[in-house]
This record gives structure tokens, sequence and C-alpha cells, in this order.
């Protein structure tokens, strides 16, 4: 099945989440209980809620998204090209951007959204916080009434799973495993709060959430056994 996907109906993406807020002294106190309730099974009594506080970006309810990276595949006079783009900054502004995209270019039920634990988390998390926001959902994220076969979303981590649901693997281990170059050369998740809060490098982070997209696409490759992409296929869109 997925050898028989043409791979230019597919946007590969990666998102990036902080808390929402810098400190968990600027919640109000009514979000304040909320997240104490909603943390406290994580934590138990290895931390504070407010010690916690610096992980609330894994959740939609308490964080926000300041990066969303796709890509996709073209093939032009017998070439292959990879290419990125990225919307970043304030979040509304950003979604509004990424549907555009969605609406404009992957419009088609034949076009699918690829990203690695995307079910679980970048799929859910992005059209959550559209929500927040009064934001009308696109086609590719409203999910409801529709029929397993017919999500228009794939998963590395699904496909790497082989049906076994115990399975958990990061996108980190498995294009180790699979011989793909790390996209983690510079940070990983869990410096990205601190890297946008305290050093204020968004730029950093967009540049390492487009190297998740690319290795997302790559575990696609192998997995079909093609070709790894190239450093000369690779273009990012201004």
């Amino acid at each position: 099945m997925l050898l028989k996907l043409n791979l230019e109906n597919i946007l590969f993406l990666d998102i990036e989440t902080v808390p929402e807020f810098r400190d968990y002294s600027e919640l109000d106190e009514v979000k304040k209980s909320l997240w104490d309730e909603k943390s406290k099974y994580q934590r138990k009594d290895e931390f504070t809620a407010e010690e916690f506080y610096s992980r609330a970006g894994i959740w939609s309810e308490f964080g926000k998204i300041i990066c969303i990276s796709a890509g996709f595949f073209s093939f032009r006079d017998g070439s292959r090209h990879f290419r990125l783009t990225s919307f970043k900054g304030e979040e509304k502004e950003l979604l509004r951007d990424f549907t555009s995209l969605l609406e404009k270019y992957f419009p088609q039920p034949y076009n699918l959204l690829c990203a690695h634990n995307g079910k679980e988390f970048d799929f859910p998390y992005i059209a959550r916080r559209m929500l927040i926001h009064n934001m009308r959902l696109p086609a590719k994220l409203d999910l409801f009434g529709k029929k397993p076969w017919e999500v228009p979303h794939l998963d590395t981590l699904e496909l790497w799973k082989f049906g076994d649901y115990k399975h958990y693997t990061s996108l980190k281990l498995l294009t180790h495993v699979l011989g793909i170059p790390s996209p983690k050369e510079d940070i990983d998740g869990s410096m990205v709060r601190d890297i946008y809060y305290e050093n204020g490098e968004l730029d950093r982070i967009v540049k390492y959430c487009e190297r998740d997209v690319v290795a997302i696409a790559q575990v696609i490759l192998k997995l079909r056994q093609e070709n790894l992409l190239s450093d000369s296929e690779i273009t990012s869109l201004e």
C-alpha cells in the first residue's frame, strides 16, 4: 500500500510547542488549579505543579504552537526535490497560514498529512488549538464522522509499529536504526521551552523543526526502500 502512494500527494509536517506562558506565576488562579489537577499523575510527588509547568507545552490546553514546518515532494524534469516551508510566531496567525496552505495546495481527498506520532500529538494538537482560537477546522483535521480508512493521515510511528500497539519508537531512535542522518544534531524537544523563552531563538527552533520534517520524509523513503534525499534535493522556501 505504501508503495502505491504518490509522494507528491503527501504533506509532511512537524510542530514545536511551549507552555502558553513563560512562568507558572502568569496563570490565573483558575488555570493554576486546573494545571495542578491535570499534571498530578505525571509529576506525582517528585515536583510541585509550579516546578512541572516547564513541561506544559505537551498539553494543548496549557501550551501553544510556536512553529509548524511542512515539506512536500516535487518531481520535475526527471529530478526529485523536497520543498520546506515554516510558519512561526504568533499562534493564531501561523495556524491561519497553515490552513491556507492545506486548502490551496492539499485539498483533495487523496492528499495526506504525515507526521511522526502525528495521530497522537501533532494532528489533534493543531485541531484543538484552532478551536481554542475559534477557528474553523480545515477538512484534513475535521475527523468527525469519518471511518478509520477515510482519515487522511499517515503516521511513521504507526507504520513502524506494524500493529504492535505497545511499542513506542522516537524519531531519533528510528532514524538511527534505519541509517538516516539524525535530526537532533543541535537541540532536542526538551530544550525548546528554554530556547524560546530564555534565549529568544525562534529561528533556531524552526531549523530544528524543519530537520524533523526532512527526517520523517526520509523514513517514508526508507520504508518504500527508495534512495534517501541528498542535501542538494532539499530546498527551503522563503
